[in-house]
């Protein structure tokens, strides 16, 4: 989900209180003598004393019996009648531990596959993941019907109760496969009694079932099964009318506009068809720029939170890292939002007005909405499936489903939610956390009509109208968290439903768009002549607004702290309405020629191809992010080149799935779309900011093409 500023707050801050919680200055070097406590020294120095733990496990287990499996060691030291399942991995313990007596290689490689207690505890190094692959590749034969089998799982040793949970060591053990996470939770709570006269509390298991993986699979189920027959299906009529468009067109006939629908090589024509800044007045440029570089600015943030799921041998510099100037275009990453909501509404008004203004006002209102629901549901829809089917089969790892942002396995209960994109309020699961975004959207754009209309009839009276709208909502946010005492820094509880997820508080940016489109659009083929004082005031004032977002509680970050909640309320409230004014600015200047290198960079050709990729990506980045992530075998560093190295690898395996999506889904369905209704009429304006131009059908033409795309990533 897109909530990398709030994510990452409550991360580093929870962070810094644990670090507080045992003497640590994590910004210095740390070292024993910050360690305030006796208890906590002397757990530390026996932990460093420890044979590895592999080790001390066979040693104490060696002649292991039904008593080490079955005894409760928090009940007066009863003993359970032992169950079928116990018996079974009884038996196996018994022929690993004849194994490992006798040399046997496939024992000897269970051993090796664990992890030790890492190297570096004090300087955040909590995580060992031992050798998934060697563990997970035992497969031993003791009968013609029976095989040991290795079974990889990761422990989690709080070794003193004052240590916070964020501190807990984590190492890799190895079993047999017919042992249960019970089992071993029994067993290793007993050794490390033993080793280090500590009480483990029961609550917190030492091992847990959910870390545990074997090398079976399971079967696919009924829904993994259709997912692969409708991608199937779709990949033959791609190839097909490829192929066919590839014959057709070298004879020099005139294509079906069926099979051109779904010819990859007539959708990549149109994908990768550059046009000249300036050559169309009706198009704003810089556009292209601004969604581009914000949905990286998504990615980046998010590349961000992977690592700090990871397992880093330096977590402690995450702090030292927190406190930087720099960290704040992370922590406040979640300003890109902001930014695609004042574009959709900005877009949304200026061609929906023109189209408008041809029709005498009328509103073919069920046509947008239709129109709307069937250009982003089908690639949702297929995200949906492949998160919840595809994802987990695709990759392997001690991280894999660990590093996810969100369960998927949610959408099996939530999935229609999102597909009628009211998840955020209906449910405080939704299925894919990022697809908060399009239901926001999706409301803004029901209401939109309304808007459109009071335009179109009482022009500047209707703007009054929206800026008070805007007052009132943004009053709303302000009376929210103050009130009811909800922080987004401090998270507390529903925070996100309340004030992230919540249209009423989102809708600012949207509104100041649309006021900022009907400012355009009456102002269209206007120029403005501007001094050059004032073109440097205009930029002063839009960076001062940009930068007084990202940096204006950098001080509380400095010193870990939560502002009060009415400064944390005036900020949010205010940067809502301050960030899209800012980029009002930057349009408005690139428009008109006082945008300079920005207007530049910002109107190159070269972000048309990622600008009209960018809804599939922003639907399937995570799916990348979560699937690298997930296939890591070792411990990462943390630091921020190395966070820039795993951003262009995301990004760029994100931007070739983004583009098969494209060919196969978004691009094919749109062509049918556009097909289908009659939406070339001008009595149906166009919805959210897509201009929809019709080629000829021929091979020469390229097909139905979207320019100024609604900006749905965020």
């Amino acid at each position: 989900m897109v909530t990398i500023g709030p994510t990452i707050s409550l991360l580093l801050l929870s962070l810094a209180l644990a670090s507080a919680s045992i003497g640590l200055e994590l910004p210095k070097d740390f070292s024993l003598d910050e360690v305030h406590s006796e208890s906590q020294a002397q757990s530390y120095h026996t932990i460093t004393t420890l044979r590895r733990l592999a080790v001390e496990f066979f040693a104490q287990y060696q002649n292991i019996t039904i008593h080490d499996l079955a005894q409760d060691l928090y009940r007066d030291k009863d003993v359970r009648l032992p169950t079928t399942e116990d018996l079974k991995c009884l038996a196996d313990l018994q022929t690993l531990a004849k194994g490992v007596s006798s040399r046997k290689l496939w024992a000897l490689r269970m051993i090796d596959s664990w992890g030790t207690l890492p190297s570096g505890i004090l300087y955040g190094n909590l995580v060992d993941l031992g050798n998934f692959d060697e563990c997970l590749g035992i497969d031993h034969a003791v009968t013609s019907t029976h095989n040991v089998q290795g079974k990889y799982c990761l422990t989690k040793l709080q070794v003193a109760p004052s240590f916070s949970a964020y501190l807990s060591l984590k190492t890799a053990v190895c079993f047999p496969a017919s042992c249960s996470a019970a089992h071993m939770d029994t067993m290793l709570r007993r050794l490390l009694q033993n080793l280090l006269s500590i009480e483990l509390s029961p609550e917190v298991p030492v091992v847990n079932e959910g870390t545990c993986k074997t090398a079976d699979r399971e079967p696919y189920d009924a829904l993994t099964i259709f997912t692969i027959v409708v991608l199937s299906i779709l990949c033959v009529l791609m190839v097909l009318s490829t192929v066919c468009d590839y014959l057709v067109c070298q004879d020099e006939q005139p294509l079906n506009k069926w099979v051109k629908a779904f010819s990859a090589r007539a959708n990549s024509r149109v994908l990768f068809r550059l046009v000249a800044p300036s050559s169309n007045p009706n198009v704003i440029d810089c556009i292209h720029g601004i969604r581009v570089l914000s949905f990286i600015w998504v990615v980046f943030g998010h590349v961000y939170l992977v690592f700090l799921f990871g397992p880093n041998m330096n977590f402690v510099k995450f702090d030292t890292w927190r406190r930087s100037p720099y960290s704040m275009l992370l922590q406040h990453a979640a300003y890109s939002v902001d930014t695609f909501f004042f574009l959709s509404g900005l877009l949304m008004v200026v061609i929906a007005l023109r189209a408008m203004e041809r029709t005498k006002g009328k509103l073919n209102v069920s046509l947008m909405y239709l129109h709307r629901y069937l250009r982003l549901t089908p690639v949702l829809a297929l995200a949906i499936i492949a998160y919840m089917t595809i994802l987990p089969r695709m990759g392997d790892g001690p991280m894999y489903g660990k590093v996810n942002f969100d369960d998927y396995s949610l959408c099996k209960d939530t999935w229609y939610w999102t597909l009628l994109y009211v998840q955020n309020y209906a449910t405080n699961q939704i299925c894919l956390g990022h697809s908060w975004y399009l239901a926001v959207d999706m409301q803004l754009y029901i209401i939109a009509p309304i808007l459109l209309i009071a335009l179109y009839k009482w022009k500047r009276k209707a703007v009054a109208g929206i800026l008070v709208v805007m007052l009132l909502l943004a009053a709303c946010l302000f009376s929210i968290m103050v009130i009811e005492n909800v922080s987004l820094i401090a998270s507390s509880e529903d925070a996100m439903k309340k004030v992230y997820f919540s249209t009423h508080t989102r809708a600012s940016p949207y509104l100041i768009g649309i006021v900022f489109g009907y400012f355009l659009h009456v102002n269209r083929g206007k120029s403005f002549k501007l001094s050059p004082i004032a073109v440097i005031l205009g930029w002063l004032t839009s960076l001062a607004l940009l930068f007084s977002c990202l940096f204006a509680v950098y001080g509380y970050a400095v010193d870990a702290e939560t502002p009060p909640i009415v400064e944390e309320a005036f900020y949010l409230t205010f940067t809502r309405i301050a960030w899209p004014l800012g980029l009002c600015w930057v349009v408005f200047a690139c428009m008109q020629g006082y945008g300079g290198l920005a207007n530049s960079f910002l109107s190159s050709p070269l972000w048309q191809p990622l600008s009209k990729l960018s809804y599939s990506a922003y639907i399937f980045h995570m799916f990348m992010e979560s699937l690298n992530a997930g296939i890591t075998r070792t411990n990462t560093y943390f630091s921020n080149y190395q966070v820039m190295l795993r951003f262009w690898g995301d990004f760029g395996f994100t931007m070739l799935l983004a583009y098969l999506v494209y060919i196969l889904i978004e691009a094919p369905f749109g062509n049918l779309e556009s097909l289908l209704l009659p939406i070339q009429k001008p009595s149906a304006p166009l919805p959210a900011a897509e201009q929809l131009k019709e080629a000829p059908v021929g091979c020469t033409a390229s097909a139905p093409t979207l320019e100024n795309k609604s900006p749905l990533p965020a």
